[in-house]
């Protein structure tokens, strides 16, 4: 960086403004995502990119400590984020970083090591937290923090269980069978960052990428919400005196309480994602196979079930001939019974060839023809059925109208009707 940019950003810092048009204790825009894997999650603060990923393995104790499981930060700096990162070299910025953020997680006890414990003395969960710096924007260890705090919140372990004969065989159970389970942490330790212009009077929150190659030192915290400080870390040469560093304390506090709530209500809203993708949806079209049943003959038939049993009732309410005997109406019946014989014949032929195929008759009319619409006409159903795993049907059923109107029922009953009143006359 060239002089004049440098004494340009240390004017401004004089006049209570920055380069990029914020106040001196402004922090830029947070965005959080978490990725569709439990434990993955990208955080950019400005133009700063960090991609988070944790994992863990089962491993040995150490002896010192048969009960705990163990926790490790490994970082990489890719020379896409900056032309001063090498390739395959961790330099200075990439070891600092590790430092403080496993600091910040190890030392303070904010992961409960003790539940990460299956077999004491014989196994163990071992936490692996994986950073990576995506753009180098500056201040690259909050963005850092809060990522892998973001991953932490979203990471689920395998379940676990002893079995064997003597119970000291480790069984992993797959996320299909047991659901996996969260880590217990027990409080939230965010990193913040502050950077001292000068001879350390000008004191500004989350350095940028030009403001950090003019500072001359900076000051980490890193604290929960509760007012505990987990870690402190100094950087550069300029002294820093006691009163300072209690202001950068107050203030670190306020902005932690911020990064905290978001940290919660994107956890909050990530979980409500996962859960919802649990739900398993099953595409019947797709996972099964399907067969052919043709019920249109059935349905006819249905059909002409109804027809029989409508002309019945028609004749009973069309009848004013009072002196009709009763061997004439003992005639009735029977051809009526007869012609319900005939017409539930092709019913039963069509059962015994496929049972699975007939519909019940409310399922095919609902109500008789009074219930019609007028000038609408009865239906022909066919369609396909096919088996869901559940052993529930699905019927994809259409339509197509027959030519016969509903009306033309009732005109035909009427004037049968009147053809059998005449015979009776004539004999």
């Amino acid at each position: 960086m060239t002089s004049s940019l440098q004494n340009f950003v240390v004017a401004a810092l004089k006049e209570d403004q920055r380069i990029d048009g914020r106040r001196p204790f402004d922090s830029r825009r947070l965005n959080m995502k978490f990725l569709r894997e439990d434990g993955s999650a990208e955080v950019q603060l400005g133009q700063t990119l960090v991609m988070c990923c944790v994992s863990c393995q089962l491993v040995q104790p150490f002896p010192d400590r048969p009960n705990e499981g163990s926790l490790s930060v490994f970082t990489e700096f890719s020379p896409m984020a900056d032309s001063s990162f090498e390739p395959g070299r961790q330099g200075e910025n990439a070891v600092e970083l590790g430092r403080v953020i496993d600091r910040g997680l190890r030392e303070s006890r904010a992961v409960d090591t003790e539940s990460l414990c299956v077999l004491a003395g014989k196994a163990v969960w071992s936490l692996r937290i994986d950073i990576s710096i995506l753009d180098n924007g500056g201040n690259l260890i909050d963005a850092a923090s809060i990522a892998a705090l973001a991953a932490l919140l979203s990471f689920r372990r395998p379940e676990c269980s002893a079995g064997g004969e003597e119970g000291q065989e480790v069984i992993i159970h797959p996320p299909e069978i047991r659901e996996p389970l969260p880590l217990i942490l027990h409080h939230l330790p965010v990193a913040v960052t502050f950077a001292f212009f000068g001879d350390g009077d000008l004191v500004v929150v989350d350095p940028s990428y030009k403001e950090e190659l003019v500072m001359k030192g900076r000051l980490t915290v890193t604290m929960n919400v509760h007012g505990d400080i987990c870690s402190v870390q100094k950087g550069g040469g300029v002294g820093v005196s006691s009163g300072e560093i209690m202001r950068c304390l107050r203030i670190a506090a306020t902005k932690v309480a911020d990064v905290t709530s978001s940290l919660k209500k994107a956890a909050e809203a990530h979980e409500t994602e996962r859960a919802f993708r649990k739900v398993k949806r099953i595409n019947v079209a797709a996972t099964t196979e399907g067969r052919r049943v043709d019920i249109s003959e059935t349905v006819k038939a249905e059909f002409k079930l109804r027809s029989a049993i409508l002309d019945k009732s028609i004749k009973s309410e069309l009848n004013d001939d009072e002196d009709s005997s009763s061997e004439d109406s003992s005639d009735d019946d029977d051809d009526s019974e007869s012609k319900e014989d005939n017409v539930m014949a092709p019913i039963r032929a069509v059962k015994e060839e496929d049972p699975q195929s007939v519909l019940p008759t409310d399922a095919v009319f609902q109500g008789g023809v009074s219930q019609w619409p007028t000038g609408t006409k009865p239906y022909t159903i066919s369609g396909t059925m096919k088996t869901n795993p559940t052993g529930n049907s699905v019927i994809k059923v259409s339509s197509s109208c027959q030519e016969e109107k509903p009306t033309a029922i009732l005109d035909t009953a009427k004037k049968n009707k009147k053809r059998k009143k005449k015979n009776k006359k004539k004999l």
